[in-house]
């Protein structure tokens, strides 16, 4: 990768699916840096520069989110509507990474501006295959906006 390090914010709490996708884009040498949150909350306090997370430039923001929808303390779609409405970070990709296959859900992250939905294969072969290729699409060859600080 050319420029910049590339940051991916993966929202998943989930630790077994978080370290497969973190051990795979390292692998892969996708990204630079994941920042993993166990919640919705904390991820939008990092988001927002809030709490444990002020300091700007020990927090910058990421390239592209990772957010599962089924989330401790806040919702995935809570968290997604929370950083659409936001007029700084609403042009970051989201990325809905989830088990969840039900139209109603697909239907809710697409209203509020989700940049894809892509559902969790239950192997782990097709699940690597997965996070290889959403690692190459949105961090390899997707140009990323600029996001205000």
């Amino acid at each position: 990768m050319i420029g910049e390090p590339i940051l991916v914010m993966l929202v998943e709490d989930n630790v077994d699916h978080a370290e497969l996708v973190i051990r795979t884009m390292e692998e892969h040498r996708i990204a630079n840096k994941v920042r993993h949150f166990l919640d919705g909350q904390s991820a939008l306090d990092y988001l927002f520069h809030r709490g444990e997370y002020t300091n700007h430039h020990d927090n910058p923001l990421p390239h592209v989110i990772l957010l599962d929808l089924r989330l401790p303390r806040l919702d995935g779609i809570d968290v997604l509507k929370t950083i659409k409405e936001d007029v700084d970070l609403k042009a970051m990709p989201v990325v809905v990474l989830t088990t969840s296959e039900a139209e109603k859900d697909v239907a809710r992250a697409y209203y509020n501006h989700a940049n894809s939905y892509l559902v969790k294969p239950v192997g782990f072969e097709e699940f690597k295959k997965l996070m290889d290729d959403l690692g190459f699409y949105w961090l390899g060859w997707n140009t990323h906006p600029g996001i205000k600080e």
